[in-house]
């Protein structure tokens, strides 16, 4: 299995991704990682040369700040798009980045392509959830308006890959709303219901946003909009409760006490909200595996984004999503 990661993107790259794909190349011997980006670069933080990991040598770097399209079709020898045109060239079957999220988009779509039949990919992230298990969100970002039959792609894709990465045998799919009732919402959310509940998912109806931490669902779908404010208004509330929680327990000598027995407690389900621990974000609907790890990633955010990048490669995902959607399996037709 092999897996391109954009050694030259993200906040701390590219010594964070290069010690990240180090340690998962050591652990899993079954995958060849391809670090793509400056040969000098990644060399001067590499301490040890397995044998499943190499270099691709590049030139240019997508920044933060360039303009996704402009960036992907002028920046040709820049790590992320090489990284792409690794994959839509079958050198690898996977690639990973940290870097700029739409030069990502972006590169998915202009250098790996869509899947046949899919209108539009969708960046999906793993949302964690008070029982472990998390719910897989989607759309995020990558567009920020859909309609509703982007809606319904967006569902059995998300269904797919809950059933062969995670393991559900019947993922439950439900459709972000202002209320539970299937007459509430918008007029996108009113044209979806129908048409998930005809699909062949395990549809659950419409799931408030107030309940996705609670794990009403295992899968909820959304415009890019929507989920891209649910998610920052989520990571934005479990910051401030953190740092509320940590000068209440530095006032005092006995909050401090207070603190010394319950860190143990703490730091177990700080761990469960960090998303460094959930890997990467899938763009589903690509012709390739592109995952997509936080900008602010650590070594160990880039070490589970491979051994993500790794479950689905053994499952066949995008093969199962093409087959399903593009061939016929699924009828996701309107």
């Amino acid at each position: 299995m092999r897996i391109a990661i954009d050694a030259m993107g993200g906040d701390n790259a590219p010594k964070i991704v290069v010690e990240g794909a180090l340690a998962a190349a050591k652990e899993w011997k079954d995958v060849h990682i391809i670090l793509v980006g400056n040969s000098a670069a990644i060399e001067a933080h590499l301490t040890e040369r397995p044998a499943n990991l190499t270099i691709r040598h590049t030139e240019e770097i997508i920044e933060a700040e360039d303009e996704p399209v402009k960036a992907v079709r002028r920046k040709k020898d820049s790590s992320m798009v090489v990284a792409g045109r690794l994959v839509r060239e079958k050198e690898a079957e996977a690639m990973i980045s940290a870097g700029n999220t739409g030069a990502l988009m972006t590169t998915g779509l202009l250098v790996v392509g869509r899947i046949p039949g899919i209108e539009r990919p969708a960046l999906a992230s793993m949302i964690p959830t008070l029982d472990g298990n998390g719910v897989l969100a989607l759309d995020l970002g990558a567009n920020m308006d859909a309609t509703a039959e982007h809606l319904l792609q967006y569902a059995i894709m998300g269904s797919i890959y809950r059933s062969k990465v995670d393991g559900i045998t019947k993922p439950r799919v439900g459709l972000m709303n202002v209320g539970t009732e299937a007459t509430k919402g918008n007029e996108l959310t009113k044209t979806a219901y129908p048409l998930l509940e005809q699909a062949p998912i395990h549809f659950v109806g419409n799931v408030e946003s107030s309940q996705v931490l609670r794990a009403k669902c295992d899968v909820i779908v959304c415009d890019g909009f929507a989920g891209n404010i649910m998610l920052k208004s989520l990571e934005g509330a479990a910051s401030a409760i953190f740092s509320a929680l940590k000068q209440e327990f530095t006032k005092t000598i006995f909050t401090k006490l207070a603190a010394a027995v319950l860190k143990p407690g703490l730091t177990l389900f700080r761990k469960r909200f960090d998303p460094n621990e959930h890997g990467a974000a899938p763009l589903l609907g690509i012709d390739g595996l592109v995952l997509k790890s936080h900008g602010s990633s650590d070594a160990n955010a880039i070490k589970n984004a491979v051994r993500q990048a790794r479950i689905a490669l053994q499952n066949d995902l995008v093969g199962t999503i093409s087959a399903e959607i593009s061939h016929g399996k699924r009828d996701i037709t309107t």
